[in-house]
């Protein structure tokens, strides 16, 4: 593997055992747990370092992740604005509101900071091929980074995917397989294929690469509001890998001496899919819903890759975990959208339905500064909302 950051090895997250060479099984070979990335911290930069640099984007915050910025496969992701919102701020009852619109990546989703690494990690094994399951968009981001890469791309996706995502698989040259179903079903024809002989460089869910690459997303964050850390984020769960990444961030800055202070991580999730949500709220074990039910199809995953990771995000920054509908969220994507002027989308939606359900129960702060994560193009969503308010008789 070649890299010249601090990255050093990963170890199970929770056997505890060093593997120094992902491969093909992204898990620990002993108990089959996640993965986590670990860093000789004494080689993190300090903050004049990283200031100083002109390159943008992760590369920005290279010693931080796996790859050095001349290896990893790229597109110029990230860099994302976080777009100050005052009519936000005055809806929410806080000092400010930041929409960190992750929409404007190269294929309009945060996906990608994880898909740059996750493929890079393939090409530095020489794979010719990556897969994953995916409700959609990780599916279009792997197809750009695989073919930037000059290597294959095998996507499996559940009949719900958006039309936009099944699209831009094959534009961007990628193979995409249509399962009949749901998330769990695209799973499962995944790992058929996988038994029956494939073999393919994971990029999927678990990946540990995918929750390396959301880190980048807080260390823009923290910059933009001159290395200060906001009072909270707001956060759409579906996995949990953005979540995670967030927190392991917060983890990484505090051990380079930038920033010591931590906001209070919120993980937002639709009623109709919330395993999140209901393990953090009865303080048990993470338990799969069986049949997902939400209109905002990149979070109706069931059973979730990095959900115990979020449920421990949130647990440990003294944030929450929180449920909100689908009228809801539609009602707070459209208002956003046309209040805010940021393409908020259905996924967005659910981070200001979201943050309003925490400002009605008094847990946010006058004084606060809040972010909201926008993990989605509202284009890609645009004709969910566009049915909303049609519903709404405009």
């Amino acid at each position: 593997m070649t890299t010249d950051t601090a990255f050093r090895v990963f170890e199970c997250l929770d056997c505890g055992r060093t593997v120094d060479d992902v491969g093909v099984a992204y898990r620990c070979p002993d108990c089959d747990g996640l993965l986590g990335a670990s860093y000789d911290e004494s080689a993190f930069p300090d903050r004049a370092t990283v200031a100083a640099r002109d390159a943008a984007g992760p590369r920005r915050y290279a010693e931080f992740l796996p790859f050095s910025a001349d290896a990893t496969v790229s597109l110029d992701e990230g860099n994302t604005p976080a777009v100050d919102c005052p009519s936000l701020a005055d809806d929410l009852g806080v000092a400010t509101a930041l929409i960190k619109d992750e929409g404007r990546n190269p294929t309009g989703a945060a996906a990608d900071r994880g898909l740059s690494l996750a493929v890079t990690a393939a090409v530095q094994r020489d794979a010719t091929d990556v897969a994953l399951p995916t409700t959609g968009n990780g599916g279009q981001s792997a197809a750009a980074y695989a073919g930037r890469a000059g290597i294959d791309s095998h996507s499996f996706v559940p009949t719900r995917c958006p039309f936009v995502n099944k699209a831009m698989v094959n534009v961007h040259g990628g193979d995409m397989n249509v399962v009949e179903g749901r998330y769990a079903d695209a799973l499962a024809a995944y790992e058929d294929a996988v038994a029956d002989g494939e073999e393919w460089a994971p990029v999927g869910p678990a990946s540990p690469y995918r929750r390396e690459g959301a880190k980048t997303v807080y260390f823009e964050l923290v910059e933009a509001l001159r290395w200060e850390a906001p009072d909270a984020v707001v956060v759409p769960v579906g996995h949990g890998n953005v979540i995670a990444g967030l927190a392991a961030a917060i983890d990484d800055l505090d051990a380079a001496g930038i920033v010591a202070d931590s906001p209070r991580l919120y993980a937002v999730q639709p009623e109709g899919c919330p395993p999140v949500y209901d393990s953090w709220a009865e303080q048990g074990q993470l338990d799969s819903v069986e049949t997902p039910d939400t209109i905002v199809g990149p979070l109706e995953i069931g059973d979730p890759a990095a959900g115990d990771l979020a449920v421990d995000a949130v647990d440990r920054t003294d944030g929450r975990a929180v449920v909100v509908d689908d009228d809801a969220i539609l009602e707070a994507g459209a208002d956003a959208a046309s209040e805010t002027g940021v393409e908020v989308g259905a996924t967005g939606g659910v981070a200001v339905a979201g943050a309003r359900a925490l400002a009605d129960d008094g847990h946010l702060n006058a004084d606060d500064t809040v972010a909201l994560l926008n993990p989605v193009a509202g284009s890609k969503e645009a004709d969910l909302l566009r049915s909303y308010l049609m519903s709404q008789g405009m």
